[in-house]
Order: C-alpha cells, then structure tokens, then sequence
C-alpha cells in the first residue's frame, strides 16, 4: 500500500530508525552465529574422537591377528613335539621320512610364521603410537572447544544486553512515526526489515539503486515521506 504523498516525515528520525534496525540485523546475526561457531568446534571433537576410536580399534585388530597366529604357531609347535616323539616309535624307514618331512614342513611354517608375528608385533608398535598421536590431538580439540564455547557464550551476553539496549531505542524512535503511516511502517519492517529503509546516493536509491528524479528528491528534502518507486523503500537523506 502505497503511502500518501503529502505524508510529512522528520528525514532525521528516518535515518535514525534505518540506523537502529541496521543495528538489530547485524546483532542478531552475531547472535545467531554464535552456536554455529559451537557446533562447528562440536564438530571437529567428534571427528577426533571417530579417528581416536579408529586407530583404536586398529589396535584390536591387528593384536587379535597376531594373538590367533601365536595360537597357531604354539599348535604347530606341539604337533612338531608329537611327531619327535612318533620318530622312535616308527615301523618302518618309510613312515620315519614321512614324519621327518611332516617335521620339517611344519618348522619351515613355524619359521615364516614367527617373523609374521614379529611384523605383526612391530605394527602394534605404531598403531599405539597412532592412538597416542589421536588421543593427545583429541584432548587439545576438547580443550579448543571448551575454550571457544567460553569466548562465545562471553561475547554473546555483551551482544545481547547491545541488542535490548537497541532495540529498547528503536521502540522509543518508533513513537516518534506519524500516526498516519505507523501500520504501514509495522508492516514494512515485519518483513523488510532494515530493507524497509534506505538513503539517497548518487540520487539513487541506496536500497536498490534505482535513480530518482529531481522532484522526489526535492519533495524528500522538503520533509515529505518518498517511497522508492522500484523497491518502495522510505527514503531518506543521509
């Protein structure tokens, strides 16, 4: 709805009330940008904590490996003992080789897999050195975010006390409004916001850029309320 041309407006007021509603947008969105900064460091403990548990269970992993094989090595180890053992029991030179050879190709597996023990063994020894790594780098995130979360609850207190004390100001501005525009004011800055509102630049609008011609700009320095003709901002002089 557009506003009556013959509509007087304090130009003064007007840029008083596009300042306070700047004010208000950019306190709120600190507001606003705050948990977002929480969440975010929230986000990289969480990732911490994904790769500490990872390395963990890399950890389990690799020691149950080596923990089966060593069972493995020690049955080997007791079936070569029971085939000694059959060696002076044998009837015949035929089953002795055979046991000899059993023998022998159970130690050349025993023997591959003692150094696969030892591998397996020294890899332990770095993933526990990758869990060190994971849970030192964990703690100092935690320590991070507790730090960061402090700094931000801090700050968003002074943000809010400045966001009352602004908007208690643009309540007491607002008083000022004519009685004949103050609905279409309310409905404006309910959904414009500070967009609501603009000053001339370059006899433009500073809104949307839209020239203006001499005679609203003259009318608008004579105390008339404008409205831009592309945007249908109020317009004033800064």
């Amino acid at each position: 709805m557009a506003v009556d041309k013959n509509t007087k407006f304090d130009g003064a007021l007007l840029r008083r009330l596009h300042s306070l509603h700047l004010q208000v947008n950019d306190l709120e969105s600190q507001l606003a940008r705050g948990p977002r900064q929480i969440k975010a460091g929230e986000a990289i403990v969480d990732q911490c904590k994904t790769q500490v548990q990872k390395a963990r269970d890399d950890v389990k992993s690799a020691t149950m490996i080596c923990d089966e094989k060593q069972l493995q090595l020690k049955s080997r180890e007791d079936h070569i003992e029971d085939l000694k053992a059959k060696l002076n029991t044998a009837s015949s030179n035929k089953e002795f080789n055979l046991l000899k050879e059993q023998i022998a190709a159970d130690q050349q597996a025993n023997s591959v897999q003692s150094d696969e023990i030892f591998e397996g063994l020294e890899r332990i020894d770095v993933l526990n050195e990758a869990v060190t790594e994971a849970e030192k780098e964990l703690e100092e995130k935690i320590k991070e975010q507790q730090e960061r979360t402090e700094q931000v609850e801090s700050r968003l207190k002074v943000v809010q006390n400045d966001l009352d004390h602004v908007r208690d100001e643009l309540v007491a501005s607002e008083k000022q409004i004519p009685a004949s525009v103050k609905a279409e004011y309310t409905r404006l800055t309910a959904s414009r916001r500070d967009e609501a509102l603009a000053p001339i630049e370059d006899d433009s609008c500073g809104g949307c850029n839209q020239i203006l011609t001499t005679q609203m700009i003259d009318r608008i320095r004579l105390g008339f309320l404008i409205e831009c003709p592309a945007c249908a901002a109020w317009l004033y002089q800064k």
